[in-house]
């Protein structure tokens, strides 16, 4: 059964095949111009447009009936897997809030630039992860001090 990490891997790279088309974000271009802004806008809201289909997929499926094996052990094999797959539909919940997050990025202007430095994130970053609002150093720096509080 995949994890919810490759889930949502698939799922993104399923909404970066939808809109692919002739363009793709390039170094060789301004930083955040209305080319790249478009792309990754559309980007964004493919990919929440396929959580939200996925997510009314697993409704229906719950709708469908309840779990009836007759044998225990396949029983609460599926209860398990109905378990994860909540639990997945849980964290694609919070995944569309910082989709719809990043969308207001787009819309102000903040898109793109780390919210600790004021650096550009990179395409790089961006196009692997666009919800991303820091720079990798940043990002380091953010789990270390997380880290430390924790006292792990």
């Amino acid at each position: 059964m995949p994890t919810a990490m490759t889930d949502e891997i698939d799922v993104l790279a399923k909404a970066k095949r939808t809109i692919s088309g002739e363009y793709a974000p390039t170094d060789t271009e301004p930083y955040m111009g209305e080319p790249q802004l478009d792309y990754f806008r559309r980007l964004l809201i493919e990919w929440k447009k396929s959580i939200l289909v996925s997510a009314a997929d697993t409704l229906q499926s719950l709708q469908d009936g309840p779990i009836r094996e007759p044998d225990l052990n396949d029983r609460a094999s599926s209860e398990t897997d109905w378990g994860i797959e909540l639990r997945t539909r849980d964290r694609q919940r919070k995944l569309i809030a910082k989709i719809d997050s990043a969308l207001r990025r787009i819309e102000e202007g903040e898109y793109g630039y780390c919210e600790v430095t004021g650096e550009p994130i990179g395409l790089g970053r961006l196009t692997a992860r666009p919800i991303a609002t820091m720079t990798v150093e940043a990002q380091e720096a953010h789990e270390r001090r997380e880290k430390i509080s924790r006292g792990d």
